[in-house]
């Protein structure tokens, strides 16, 4: 297997174990959401911070070796 097919793999894993948590957890503490109305505004940014770090030590990883 060429080393782009291992990327592409890894990718998929990660976004599975990402959906993975979301699901479990849901809504984090400093995830932020606003309703007015009838229009929800959601905003992710622990969420977001969570899933760079994890993506960041996985292709760190995928890098070194």
């Amino acid at each position: 297997m060429t080393g782009f097919g291992r990327i592409f793999i890894v990718i998929g894993i990660v976004f599975i174990v990402i959906g993975i948590v979301w699901s479990l957890f849901g809504r984090l503490p400093g995830d932020f959401s606003f309703k007015k109305g009838n229009v929800t505004f959601y905003f992710p940014i622990m969420t977001s911070i969570i899933a760079s770090i994890v993506l960041s030590l996985i292709f760190y990883l995928i890098r070194r070796f």
